[in-house]
């Protein structure tokens, strides 16, 4: 091997190198900063999402605006923060929630009073307890779409915004279910 073949060889290296740095780089600040993939695990948030399906959760939303009511969000577990959980906002900050015979009644801080409409719902899906809960300024009600078989905020009480991940953006497998996430609107 002369040198001019070292060179070459030691370039190819380094151009080789240099492409495998980017690569890495540029998934770990997507992975960290923008969205990140997320595998529904359980049964919690079934008819709506299965366990096995995979989505793409985005992270990068909330640094420009607030959650909005019926958005589907992975959190962290408020009593083991390295759980993740994957539930839908059903109260905002601020909000007074009464749970009562399979209802859902929101009183806004304004007084201004609704039923929530969960279209998204089994027709013979019951929302269990009897609750009332009055939210602080950076606290979310959060529950799962299957709420006989769902460990949510009715448990454990209101989840703080700090410990949002982001919002369900994509749903990637099943490819049959594959396609774009949205908020109903109530």
């Amino acid at each position: 091997m002369n040198t001019m073949q070292i060179k070459r060889f030691f370039a190819n290296i380094w151009e080789t190198a240099e492409i495998v740095i980017i690569a890495l780089v540029t998934v770990l600040i997507i992975r960290t900063f923008i969205a990140q993939p997320f595998l529904v695990s359980g049964a919690s948030m079934e008819p709506n999402f299965h366990n096995g399906n995979y989505l793409l959760v985005d992270e990068i939303t909330y640094r420009f605006r607030e959650p909005i009511r019926g958005e589907v969000i992975v959190f962290k577990y408020p009593g083991e923060q390295r759980e993740y959980f994957i539930k839908r906002i059903i109260g905002l900050p601020g909000e007074t929630l009464t749970l009562a015979e399979s209802q859902i009644t929101i009183t806004s801080p304004e007084g201004t009073t609704t039923t929530l409409n969960e279209r998204y719902l089994s027709n013979a899906t019951r929302t269990f307890g009897e609750k009332v809960v009055t939210l602080g300024p950076d606290e979310y009600f959060v529950m799962g779409d299957n709420r006989g078989n769902s460990f949510d905020s009715r448990s454990w009480g209101p989840l703080e915004g700090s410990l949002i991940v982001g919002t369900a953006r994509l749903r990637l497998f099943p490819f049959s279910q594959a396609g774009a996430l949205s908020a109903p609107q109530y």
